[in-house]
């Protein structure tokens, strides 16, 4: 893999051409790759510790558990997923988790009376979710996240590797399947989210998530009704603060 060595501080490989290298790559190798490029300094991992973070989790911890990771605690999450981070960081040995909140003055500006979920969903997950990731990201020059292809809308086409801006963004289950999820979990014995079992197939933020039905997509439940598919942290460039 003499094609990806680079600096810990500066990705010399042009992105394109590292996303044609790790394009068939598994999950592994393309976190490794990541690290190699990057450096564990300048890496982190980005999760909402979900239905399916704990694949990507235990893929992260197996090639090393000292990679950063990152959870955007919003302020709205369930307390189901704040047991659930807890826990799969003492299963899997995390080593660096780093629980990111809004801002308060922030929340006191534009979110007082905790309704901005209702009133405009788009402010209140910039304020809590994409403002949030932009000062965590900042001493990072790349991010690993967990989106798949086989999530639909705006995941459907994700490459492996992209430019964010200044950044560089590892897609590493970009080509998984959800068979080779349940694999990892089943081969680890990985726990499920408390929620799986209610109904839950994609989790966010309290207020804007329901349950949803096997024949819908598997983010239906995100944002129902509200014509709204992501909170914006993959669809608004994570700019330098």
């Amino acid at each position: 893999m003499s094609t990806l060595a680079a600096s810990p501080l500066v990705v010399e490989t042009p992105v394109a051409a590292l996303d044609a290298a790790l394009r068939m790559a598994a999950p592994r190798e393309v976190i490794a790759a990541a690290l190699q490029a990057i450096g564990r300094e300048r890496l982190a991992v980005v999760s909402s510790f979900g239905t399916e973070s704990a694949a990507l989790l235990k893929v992260t911890a197996d090639v090393d558990p000292a990679i950063p990771v990152i959870f955007l605690d919003t302020g709205h999450m369930f307390a189901e997923t704040l047991a659930y981070r807890d826990q799969l960081i003492e299963i899997l040995g995390l080593q660096d988790v780093r629980s990111m909140k809004p801002d308060a003055a922030a929340l006191a500006r534009e979110d007082a009376d905790n309704e901005l979920w209702f009133s405009d969903p788009d402010a209140c997950c910039r304020i809590r979710k994409v403002e949030p990731l932009a000062r965590a990201l900042a001493p990072f020059t790349a991010w690993i996240n967990g989106r798949k292809r086989f999530q639909g809308g705006l995941r459907a086409a994700i490459p492996v590797v992209e430019q964010d801006g200044a950044r560089v963004k590892f897609n590493p289950f970009a080509n998984v399947t959800r068979e080779d999820i349940a694999e990892i979990y089943r081969a680890a014995n990985l726990p499920q989210h408390p929620l799986v079992a209610s109904g839950f197939r994609s989790i966010g933020c309290m207020p804007c998530t329901s349950r949803s039905e096997s024949a819908e997509d598997e983010r239906a439940g995100r944002w129902r009704g509200r014509g709204k598919t992501e909170c914006g942290i993959h669809t608004v460039v994570t700019s330098p603060v």
